[in-house]
């Protein structure tokens, strides 16, 4: 067996699967391997059912399924891609300057790889009822959006008939509407906050479209049930999210469908001490999705929570050409540049991907028309007639000052869930810029 790749891309959700495609189309000798802990590759994308998927990529409207085997059939027909199903990372080390990555596998036991790059496409995982803390009993009938999301659309089977919802995030939205089409009855989605958490095409679609009433700042208190959860107490909340004395009500239900946030995968990546973001709790990376340790790259929901699987496969694309020029790179080929800028934002801004701008080598590369990146963001707050604005800023200037501005965009509309994407010009970047900052403009 092989055990050199130049690349080993861990996750074969649409991130990694785009990340593998992109280092395999640089170079004929780029060797990769792709990863996948399940027995199928596809992610997430296998149990999503519902259309939506590829309008951006493809320019069609795919299912999940879709637009997995989409990719599926482009890695077969790779000559230089070797996929490893069902293959779990147990650590990853370096040395002599390469990754040593351990795995194993029911068919090959323990086994090890070693590479140049590692693109981290690890995806995300849910929030579960036990890290929001809820009051009572702990009996059968309490699921993650996702899991009653495999039960029904992989298993064919129904979580429950009486389902109370937890979360207004996309899944828990479309699960709604899934189980209503079941046969199940929604009795009502419960949201934490003053707004959805959700797309706002979710929640028409979804919800409105179904007659399910959507309760905000109201949560679920307590769980009542030994055996099988029979009923939940649900309270509205103040400013502060505590909930408000007198405002309890109790609702039966056999079934709590928990949709309450998501979280970057990225445990494996711990013991090589790659920098996080504390804003996406993703590695922090540059606009080649480089993270702070020099051969590694995140993309996908492993670096932040996506709205749309298309920009999770931009992000992958993005990742997999740099994890290959890295490693042509260490070939002998002329190295990129290592001169960065960082990037923060203020808080209008709920966060920015990337944290920082790698420059190119020369002067004529970094002025080329050709040198843009793509910056993704959520502001902080819902905003009407707004400018997105970058500003510029040089030694000894600070955030007070009002900067150069290098990029404005207008939105009518900017809410958190509704992830944006723009892209910018390098060449718009003044020379001199120790740092930027976005900021969001109210007219």
């Amino acid at each position: 067996m092989n055990n050199f790749y130049d690349v080993i891309v861990i996750g074969a959700g649409p991130a990694g699967m785009a990340a593998a495609l992109s280092a395999s189309d640089c170079a004929a000798e780029i060797k990769v391997a792709l990863v996948e802990r399940e027995e199928q590759i596809g992610g997430i994308l296998k149990q999503c059912i519902h259309d939506g998927f590829g309008l951006i990529k493809f320019h069609e409207r795919l299912t999940g399924p879709e637009y997995a085997w989409r990719y599926r059939d482009m890695i077969k027909d790779r000559k230089n891609i070797t996929v490893y199903l069902s293959t779990f990372v147990l650590r990853i080390n370096r040395s002599a300057g390469k990754f040593v990555l351990t795995f194993t596998s029911p068919s090959k036991g323990v086994f090890v790889l070693t590479c140049t790059s590692i693109v981290s496409a690890t995806g995300c995982r849910e929030r579960t009822d036990r890290q929001i803390f809820i009051q009572g009993n702990r009996p059968a009938g309490i699921f993650t959006a996702g899991q009653a999301q495999t039960f029904i659309n992989l298993k064919g089977y129904m979580p429950g008939k009486q389902c109370v919802i937890l979360g207004s995030g996309d899944i828990g939205l479309i699960m709604a509407r899934r189980l209503t089409l079941e046969g199940a009855a929604v009795v009502g989605v419960y949201e934490i906050k003053s707004e959805p958490a959700g797309l706002t095409r979710n929640i028409v679609q979804c919800l409105d479209d179904y007659g399910i009433p959507l309760h905000l700042s109201t949560t679920v208190i307590r769980v009542e049930g030994r055996d099988r959860i029979h009923s939940v107490t649900t309270a509205q909340v103040d400013k502060t999210l505590k909930p408000v004395s007198g405002t309890e009500r109790e609702i039966s239900c056999d079934t709590l469908i928990v949709s309450v946030g998501l979280i970057p995968e990225n445990e494996i990546l711990e013991p090589l001490n790659v920098k996080k973001d504390r804003h996406t709790r993703g590695p922090e990376v540059d606009q080649y999705m480089a993270t702070t340790v020099a051969g590694i790259y995140s993309c996908g929901n492993a670096l932040h929570v996506n709205d749309l699987a298309d920009y999770v496969s931009e992000s992958g694309e993005i990742a997999g050409a740099a994890a290959a020029g890295y490693a042509l790179q260490s070939a002998g080929n002329r190295p990129y540049g290592d001169k960065s800028i960082q990037i923060g934002c203020d808080s209008s801004v709920l966060y920015q991907v990337p944290s920082r701008i790698t420059l190119r080598e020369t002067v004529e590369e970094q002025n080329s028309e050709k040198d843009t990146f793509v910056l993704y963001f959520r502001s902080a707050k819902t905003y009407s007639n707004s400018h997105f604005v970058i500003n510029a800023f040089y030694s000894g200037q600070s955030d007070m000052e009002q900067g150069t501005a290098v990029f404005s965009k207008r939105y009518s509309f900017l809410r958190p869930p509704e992830m944006q994407r723009v892209v910018i010009a390098t060449s718009e970047i003044p020379k001199g810029t120790v740092r930027l900052v976005c900021r969001i403009n109210e007219e």
